[in-house]
């Protein structure tokens, strides 16, 4: 007699925990990126701030971010990425809310420079455990061959949250004015926050909700034991590792490329392009979404290819052609003169660059299968740190040498992440699999 538990499908926990993280990164990054919503259009100009005072209020949050991340992933080693997300979306939403507080002080825009600083500064630090801690939850949920795809979704969601912001945020900027447009958009974060800690486990393991043939799944499929605690021998193998290191320069090359879009396309468009503030809106939304489709795309596609050829080449191959025609993309959207072609060269260039985002998070957390956490915060450490160059550089070359200039460097910065995988061995990740 066969046991009533033998043919029983899996639940889908697993993809209750992606859908919950996509929210995560979603909120996530619409207050990031509302900061410089409210730059473009409430806090620059004759008697604001200047655009170099507002980049550097960008760079303290990415600077800050940068620098918490390897202790940050530390913290979701051992806490749990539950824990360390919970914490990060009360912190993070808080910060928001304290941000909106300062506009009802009654003080100039200009005075209100160094005080912002401080709060981003802040935002930075408890923001870090956001995509390390994405990506270690997914590690620990999905088996090895559906990663790419939630991984994905995930990092889709966080370029939703930015597109959404541009076009959303300034619609509560509108209606609310921007102190109220911060505090209502930080205190859903914390209400979010509260939720995930409610609906969510560290694995499969650990949820009511998860079956026995679910967890098998996980636990049979390539899932990375959990760490509880690192040590001093920890943080230094992560210099030691050649694919991780490259992994992680190809990843700042991103990272500038992205941020540059993130933070000054609606300047862009606004100011160089000389687009009315509906219309900049509409097209910031455009550009970084047609980003988000590409993760999506991107991440289905990579399991798919790595299914089919391995995952040497077929990570290799999503990398190399999807960088490669960002930078393109982007090449030709420069020297294009209609807005509606610079917007649909710039869409497409963002959407071919987010069809290597998944690629990224799943390899990552594999290369050191005894430190997921810190692995995936090494990866974003780096990546920030080139990432946190573009808010400050890109103006810096626009003044001096122009916006078209300033793009092109961007450019040639992709270029060299996308060669740089063409060492990268992502069948590393599958004999580490099979040795734990």
């Amino acid at each position: 007699m066969s046991s009533p538990h033998r043919d029983e499908s899996p639940t889908s926990v697993r993809w209750l925990i992606v859908l919950m993280l996509m929210g995560f990164t979603f909120l996530g990054h619409f207050n990031r990126v509302s900061i410089s919503v409210a730059g473009s259009e409430r806090l620059t100009g004759p008697e604001g701030m200047s655009t170099e005072q507002m980049g550097l209020v960008y760079s303290a949050f990415l600077l800050v971010y940068t620098l918490g991340m390897l202790p940050g992933g530390w913290v979701i080693d051992y806490l749990g990425p539950r824990r360390a997300l919970t914490g990060m979306g009360l912190g993070m939403g808080f910060c928001v809310v304290l941000t909106g507080v300062l506009g009802w002080l009654g003080l100039s825009i200009v005075s209100l420079w160094l005080p912002l600083i401080a709060i981003r500064g802040l935002a930075g630090a408890v923001s870090v455990p956001l995509h390390p801690g994405a990506a270690r939850s997914v590690s620990l949920w999905l088996p090895l061959a559906s990663r790419s795809t939630a991984n994905g979704l995930v990092t889709a969601g966080a370029l939703v949250g930015i597109s959404v912001s541009y076009p959303g945020f300034g619609w509560l900027m509108d209606r609310l004015d921007w102190p109220l447009a911060f505090v209502v958009s930080g205190t859903t974060m914390m209400v979010f926050a509260l939720v995930w800690f409610r609906l969510s486990a560290d694995d499969a393991a650990g949820h009511p909700w998860a079956n026995d043939t679910e967890k098998n799944l996980v636990q049979s499929h390539g899932r990375l034991p959990p760490r509880t605690k690192a040590s001093i021998g920890d943080f230094l193998s992560l210099f030691r590792n050649r694919l991780l290191i490259l992994l992680t320069l190809s990843y700042a090359a991103v990272s500038y490329f992205q941020y540059l879009f993130f933070y000054w396309i609606e300047h862009y468009f606004e100011k160089e392009l000389r687009l009315p503030v509906t219309e900049s809106r509409q097209a910031a939304f455009h550009v970084t979404m047609a980003m988000a489709i590409g993760m999506v795309c991107g991440g289905f596609l990579a399991d798919y290819l790595c299914r089919r050829f391995g995952r040497r080449w077929g990570c290799r191959g999503i990398a190399l052609v999807g960088m490669g025609l960002s930078a393109l993309f982007a090449w030709v959207g420069i020297a294009a003169k209609d807005p509606g072609q610079v917007v649909l060269f710039f869409s497409l260039a963002l959407g071919s660059l987010g069809l290597c985002e998944g690629i990224f998070w799943t390899t990552a957390p594999t290369l050191e299968q005894r430190s997921g956490g810190l692995a995936c915060a090494f990866l974003n450490t780096v990546g920030n740190a080139g990432g946190l160059l573009a808010p400050v550089f890109t103006p810096w070359i626009g003044k001096h040498y122009g916006w078209t200039t300033a793009i092109a460097v961007a450019c040639l910065v992709c270029g060299f992440g996308a060669a740089l995988w063409l060492w990268i061995d992502s069948d590393a990740v599958s004999e580490n699999l099979t040795r734990t």
